[in-house]
């Protein structure tokens, strides 16, 4: 609220502010120009949302810059509708490309979300493009008030803030959007409210709750849900809004089940979508504004004649889905609808099919929603993608930044529905620890800098479903640390030392992210600059003295484990290994059951290449001579044994000799050759 009076009315106001919550700005020296509105619609411990409204009182402005000066310390996080930055105390929010103009007498507006500690005072004053904000010309200038509230709700219809508010996210996945008789049919427990207290617990602010409907659904023309599975959707949904979350449901694997046969039976399927959706709207039309709906998971259709029709079936759907709810009634007549692309896609054209329908809509209570489980070939690690390098990371910037590019720079909020790495899958080793956590680093980091919400795939390889303890720690720490800072990290976790050979310095380089290398340890003990270490503007370098103590009788592995610090984040974890030349010995078996036996001797196999005598690639994803890490090969390095799979065998000729090049982490390459006779094999060395 804002009020003209000033004097007694200002000082009474402050007054008041102490008991009741209303902080008030004093008022700046008069000048013409700009009023400012700034309120704070919610406040929870830590951290606060705030809506600021600009108006032009003077000429017409075309770009604009809003500075202020946080009098309590308090820090931005995430900002939608503007560029907030700051130094320090002082902040500076830009105009976004659609708002750069403000005509006379007209408003623009944008929202925060930021920290706070201790107290959470007001701005005392806002300067628009240098000039101080005090009101209307000739006018007293303005008080702007704050009112705050504790619920820890976004501002109602605020579609940009509602989604900001959800970060971060996690997923309830392999639960109730499996396709057997119960949630419990892939291998996850049933649901219980001491794992959601402990998912709240983590950090996580939004809850994706996955559903699968179509096994609970009866037969045309009611196609009614199962009354007791619908119930128990509520339940569990009940529970997460009962523990603050922001909860999103959906239709899930009905999309490849059924939704996909929309070419061939587009009535029937969207008949039964329908359906869903109509029986939803209403079970949960009365629900909070914290409960969002999302049309459906990963859309996609079999025998569709391509690019247009899939665009005009998935509009479709996207269309009947937002009718639906809008005409339920009760809050769904201003609930936030969450619409995906084609695939879940970030591809250009995808976006733009998207971004059409939404215009076209014309609806303020929409969000946009794409998947990233990474580049491809360091995602499931094939074709040599062993390291998160600049392919990858270009991968992920150019994704995401047409993501915002196209709908977070134009006020439509975008909700990273999943996000993780599709070798995960089988289990969380197949992509190398340090290159995976780069890769988490980095994600979380840039969508931050996009203002992109993200939600953690999670279908209990994660976080335990009864457990509630990770299964990587170090991996949960570097995701949590990546939704507010950077930390810094090297280009590789693993110092390699050949015991056939005298210990030599070895180097790494940093990867500073932003922030400043402050030290090396060895457990609770502080490494030397100088003596045991030298840094040499991003080159790390282990002194041979230093690793040659640490590395004690320099036993086959690891030695010792170092942690390098850094002015933010999470440290970097930097094994000392001891290692000779992986021996791997003849074997015979067949194709359903094959293993090489492999003396490691404290090395780690990176990936396999496969190639016939002419040099042709061998093996499946033949247009590539590495072969996919788990697919077509598997080291246990535990039992000292490696193993190629029937997957591999299936696609590898008859009676033609294969050579195998396997490439440790070290940097050593080992030959092997392997024959298959119809289902027998043999292997030399």
């Amino acid at each position: 609220m804002t009020g003209r009076r000033i004097g007694a009315v200002v000082a009474a106001l402050v007054s008041m502010a102490a008991s009741v919550g209303l902080a008030v700005v004093a008022p700046a020296a008069a000048a013409p120009g700009c009023r400012v509105d700034y309120a704070v619609p919610s406040q929870w411990q830590g951290g606060f949302t705030a809506a600021v409204t600009v108006t032009n009182v003077g000429e017409r402005i075309d770009g604009w810059r809003l500075t202020w000066t946080w009098p309590s310390g308090q820090r931005v996080s995430q900002a939608w509708n503007a560029t907030v930055t700051s130094s320090g105390d002082q902040v500076t929010a830009v105009n976004a490309g659609y708002n750069a103009v403000i005509e006379p007498n007209a408003t623009v507006s944008f929202g925060f979300n930021a920290s706070w500690s201790g107290t959470n005072t007001a701005p005392q004053s806002f300067a628009l493009n240098g000039t101080t904000c005090t009101g209307d010309p000739g006018t007293p200038p303005t008080t702007t008030t704050t009112t705050t509230t504790t619920t820890g709700n976004p501002v109602p219809g605020d579609a940009m803030a509602r989604v900001a508010a959800m970060q971060p996210g996690w997923n309830l996945g392999n639960t109730l959007d499996s396709t057997g008789a119960d949630e419990t049919s892939w291998g996850n427990p049933r649901v219980t409210e001491a794992l959601l207290d402990n998912v709240k617990a983590q950090g996580f602010k939004s809850i994706r709750i996955p559903v699968t409907w179509g096994q609970h659904q009866g037969p045309a023309p009611g196609h009614t849900i199962e009354a007791a599975y619908l119930a128990r959707v509520k339940e569990v949904v009940g529970w997460a809004l009962a523990d603050g979350f922001q909860v999103m449901i959906n239709i899930h694997h009905d999309s490849w089940q059924w939704i996909a046969a929309m070419p061939s039976d587009r009535a029937g399927v969207l008949a039964r979508y329908n359906a869903i959706w109509t029986q939803l709207a209403t079970a949960f039309k009365d629900s909070p504004a914290e409960l969002v709906f999302e049309s459906v998971n990963e859309p996609q259709f079999t025998g569709s004649s391509g690019d247009a029709q899939n665009a005009q079936l998935l509009h479709e759907l996207n269309a009947s889905f937002r009718d639906i709810v809008r005409r339920s009634g009760g809050n769904n007549a201003h609930r936030l609808l969450v619409l995906p692309t084609l695939h879940t896609s970030s591809d250009q054209a995808r976006l733009d099919e998207l971004a059409t329908s939404i215009r076209g809509f014309g609806d303020p209570h929409l969000a946009a929603t794409v998947h990233y489980y990474g580049y491809w070939p360091f995602s499931v690690n094939v074709a040599g993608g062993t390291r998160y390098d600049a392919t990858a990371q270009k991968d992920l910037t150019d994704s995401f930044d047409r993501v915002h590019n196209t709908f977070v720079a134009r006020g439509v909020p975008v909700v990273l529905g999943e996000y993780g790495l599709l070798g995960f899958d089988r289990h969380t080793g197949t992509i190398q620890q340090g290159e995976k956590l780069k890769f988490f680093e980095h994600l979380g980091h840039y969508a931050r800098l996009k203002n992109i919400t993200t939600m953690l795939w999670d279908n209990g390889q994660h976080l335990g479903r009864t457990s509630f303890q990770w299964s990587d720690p170090e991996l949960a720490a570097q995701i949590r640390s990546s939704w507010t800072t950077r930390s810094g990290t090297a280009s590789s976790d693993q110092v390699f030392s050949a015991r056939s050979s005298a210990v030599t310095a070895k180097t790494i380089t940093l990867n500073t992210n932003g922030t400043t290398f402050t030290g090396l340890r060895h457990g609770a003990t502080q490494l030397v600059r100088g003596t045991d270490y030298t840094v040499q503007g991003d080159q790390l370098t282990l002194t041979a003295p230093a690793l040659t103590r640490l590395s004690g009788s320099r036993d086959y592995g690891t030695n010792a484990v170092l942690t390098a610090h850094f002015s933010a984040g999470v440290p970097w974890r930097i094994n000392l290994i001891t290692h000779d030349t992986p021996l791997l010995t003849g074997a015979t078996g067949t194709t359903s059951s094959f293993a090489i036996p492999t003396a490691f001797r404290g090395d780690l196999l990176a990936t396999m290449e496969a190639k016939y005598a002419d040099g042709s690639n061998a093996g499946p994803h033949n247009w590539t001579s590495f072969k996919e890490f788990d697919r077509a090969f598997a080291p246990d390095h535990a039992t000292g044994v490696t193993r190629l799979t029937p997957e591999f065998f299936a696609e590898v000729n008859d009676n033609a000799r294969v050579t195998l090049t396997f490439h440790y982490w070290s940097g050593a390459t080992v030959t092997y050759h392997v024959t298959k006779s119809g289902t027998s094999v043999t292997g030399t060395a």
